[in-house]
């Protein structure tokens, strides 16, 4: 059976994923650290754009060496393959890491086919992009929080074609965050406006 490629993001109520360390932490509690240690049960391979690698890499290391809290979670993801997707060559300390060698499509469609567990991302916004576009990514896992940032990146560019997706379950945290759990819809709805007058008139 292919592994899976899942893809967790913390969002806003107006889409926007860039930046969540300005906006997120004040949802953060148990509920959600439960959903994000859920969303890596099964996980053995990362994928980074190099932006997220970055500011992983800077703070996860740290955090495991120094014995807090959250050095459980820190280990866990030290001890997972990573693999960084950049046009410039990296030298990369953390361990388990490596530059992908190919295009995004490439290396995740060889990775699917591998034996071994699940394939996630969290955050690399033009990775996720990527797999959507080309139909590899299987779960898009949406941390909704309930903030219009109102600036900065989204997730999805204008412009761009329709992705149809459905809904595969739903979460309601006590701070108002909202997970939802989507998958790409290969027979989404159809029907136009004619068809939904008629529904009205029934």
């Amino acid at each position: 059976m292919p592994r899976k490629i899942n893809a967790s993001l913390f969002i806003s109520l107006d889409g926007v994923v860039e930046a969540p360390d300005q906006w997120h932490f004040p949802y953060f509690d148990d509920e959600m650290g439960a959903a994000v240690g859920a969303g890596l049960a099964t996980t053995e391979v990362l994928l980074f754009g190099r932006r997220t690698y970055d500011s992983f890499a800077g703070a996860w290391p740290g955090r495991e060496a120094a014995g807090g809290e959250d050095a459980g979670f820190a280990k866990q993801l030290g001890d997972m393959r990573k693999i960084v997707f950049s046009r410039s060559r990296l030298d990369l300390e953390w361990r388990n890491s490596e530059q992908a060698r190919g295009d995004v499509a490439e290396v995740a469609a060889a990775l699917k086919n591998e034996p071994g567990g699940d394939i996630a991302l969290s955050g690399s916004i033009s990775v996720v992009r990527q797999l959507l576009a080309a139909g590899l990514l299987d779960e898009l896992r949406l941390l909704v929080h309930p903030i219009a940032v109102r600036k900065g990146m989204r997730l999805f560019d204008e412009g761009e074609p329709p992705i149809p997706l459905k809904l595969l379950g739903s979460e309601t945290f006590t701070t108002g965050v909202l997970n939802l759990v989507y998958a790409p819809d290969t027979a989404p709805p159809t029907g136009g406006y004619e068809e939904a007058v008629a529904t009205l008139g029934e």
